[in-house]
């Protein structure tokens, strides 16, 4: 029986995601924003939280964890790195660590930048990947606890995986960041409209996740810091990926559209 997933609205724009083994009846949130909304869709399906799965420290992601550990008795999982920044740890993972939820067993990538220990998880034969906030639709986190560099090459590794993973990010930021990409790549049919695509979800209150690496790899530029009519495009022709993503972070993070 397939992995059934749930994606629960948070705060102002994050997301929860529930994680669910139909087989054993195994249960995870991936990441915790707040109680009560991940605690409704719980009380909803009439599952019981075995496991939560933490990305990295920032309070928009851990927040809900304590409570939400000691109502059910769960299981929290998250980086070694960052295990005195995260309450109720149980189990502190480093790359390559298996997380089973039942009979679903993924494994923990370490994909610094956004955080120094930020991580993922991937379960690739659900073809599922919880990215946090390394990689979003059209975009990707901030480097706050890293040069930008070492968030590329995080980016690269996610973007070597297999075009039809489909990804869970930890927030709604598709719009912005794809009328930034735009501004960055505007011959790129493909993404225009996956962004008119985006604004008519958004106008309707929906959702923008799940998208696939594939869609991420055709579309979002902060997986092109390697192709050089990017790079001349922004005017570094010739520069290093991790200078042309540096760049590329900096305009982003300036960007008014």
């Amino acid at each position: 029986m397939a992995a059934e997933l749930r994606l629960i609205p948070c705060l102002a724009d994050n997301y929860a995601v529930l994680l669910h083994d139909p087989v054993t009846e195994a249960t995870a949130v991936v990441d915790a924003p707040e109680v009560a909304p991940i605690l409704a869709a719980l009380e909803r399906e009439n599952w019981t939280l075995t496991h939560i799965l933490v990305t990295h420290h920032h309070t928009d992601h851990i927040a809900g964890v304590l409570a939400l550990k000691e109502r059910y008795g769960a299981t929290v999982v998250g980086p070694r790195a960052e295990r005195e920044t995260i309450p109720g740890l149980d189990v502190a993972v480093v790359d390559g660590d298996p997380v089973a939820v039942g009979s679903l067993v993924g494994r923990v990538l370490e994909t610094p930048g956004h955080t120094k220990g930020h991580i993922v998880f991937l379960f690739e034969e659900e073809r599922l990947l919880f990215s946090g906030d390394t990689l979003f639709v059209l975009g990707c986190g901030r480097p706050f606890e890293c040069d930008p560099p070492v968030l590329w090459e995080s980016l690269s590794r996610l973007r070597a995986l297999p075009d039809d993973i489909s990804v869970y990010c930890g927030h709604e930021y598709t719009v912005s960041n794809g009328r930034f990409a735009v501004s960055v790549e505007p011959d790129n049919a493909e993404l225009a409209a996956r962004l008119d695509v985006a604004e008519k979800q958004r106008a309707a209150g929906q959702p923008t996740l799940p998208t696939t690496i594939g869609a991420e790899k055709a579309t979002n530029p902060f997986l092109h810091a390697d192709d050089p009519e990017l790079a001349e495009r922004i005017g570094l022709a010739g520069a290093e990926p991790g200078a042309v993503f540096t760049e590329l972070r900096s305009l982003k993070n300036s960007f008014k559209g």
